[in-house]
């Protein structure tokens, strides 16, 4: 991926209990917010364009943070979701409850 993005800044995300930091990658979380807009029944277009909404803020949200947390993304996103879609933002915050 960073040879996609050669200009962006290195980020680091920290993952929860021993798994090791990895380099954030925009992909898995456009990825992630089609996946939950999509889950519930919004067009694929407009699941895009949230998706890329999304990513596109959580991008610029963490250019000046060298090292975030995989929470921190996850927080983040929903605020921006939830400003798109609503429905979606909340499947998206409690995925791990409704799963």
């Amino acid at each position: 991926m960073p040879s996609e993005h050669p200009n962006r800044p290195i980020i680091d995300v920290v993952k929860r209990g021993k798994r090791p930091s990895e380099e954030f990658d925009p992909t898995k979380l456009h990825h992630s917010i089609m996946a939950t807009c999509l889950s519930i029944r919004t067009p694929e277009g407009q699941a895009d364009d949230i998706a890329k909404s999304v990513t596109l803020g959580v991008m610029s949200w963490c250019e000046t943070r060298p090292e975030i947390t995989t929470n921190d993304i996850r927080h983040r996103a929903a605020q921006l979701l939830q400003k798109l879609h609503t429905d979606a933002a909340f499947v998206y915050q409690h995925h791990k409850t409704i799963m």
